[in-house]
């Protein structure tokens, strides 16, 4: 049976949904599985920090907490894949027209991406809203859908972090 886009889109929404739904009762600040992480004996594939705080504001304490997570995990294990993806309310902060805004959300995330690290949006939630792929300049990556970018670094054997609330 084929989904059209509209159930394409349907069924996206309730995933995102339910994830922002779960990770809100379940708040997280990911410093525990980072010290798991940084327990192995192996360098792990890859780590993928997913953001989803439900607030606008959010990129502003969570992109300085990934910040220093990468920093730790690089420590460890300095050639270490990272990726960030955010797909919540917080994702907008990075719009072209927000940059006077949020400067200290679009310079981290320039700093980040000088450090090979790819920051993802969800562009269905993104069209959710009205804003298009090119409402987000050219450092940050609108994934289809949030969920979707996730799950291919994790097929590819990166740890996820989820990152939903202030330490």
């Amino acid at each position: 049976m084929r989904i059209n886009s509209l159930g394409r889109h349907v069924i996206y929404g309730l995933s995102g949904f339910l994830l922002l739904f779960s990770l809100q009762a379940c708040a997280e600040t990911g410093q525990e599985k980072i010290d798991e992480i940084l327990q192995l004996k192996e360098e792990p594939a890859g780590v993928v920090f997913e953001i989803v705080t439900g607030r606008q504001d959010g990129l502003e304490w969570a992109l300085p907490l990934v910040k220093d997570q990468i920093d730790q995990l690089r420590k460890r294990f300095p050639d270490l894949d990272v990726a960030i993806v955010t797909h919540g309310r917080e994702q907008f902060a990075l719009q072209n027209q927000k940059k006077e805004d949020n400067k200290k959300v679009h310079s981290l995330t320039q700093q980040l991406i000088g450090k090979d690290i790819p920051l993802h949006v969800c562009g269905t939630h993104a069209e959710w809203r009205g804003v298009s792929e090119e409402d987000f300049p050219e450092y940050v990556n609108v994934a289809a859908t949030g969920p979707a970018q996730i799950n291919d670094y994790i097929s590819v054997g990166y740890i996820l972090v989820k990152i939903s609330s202030k330490p």
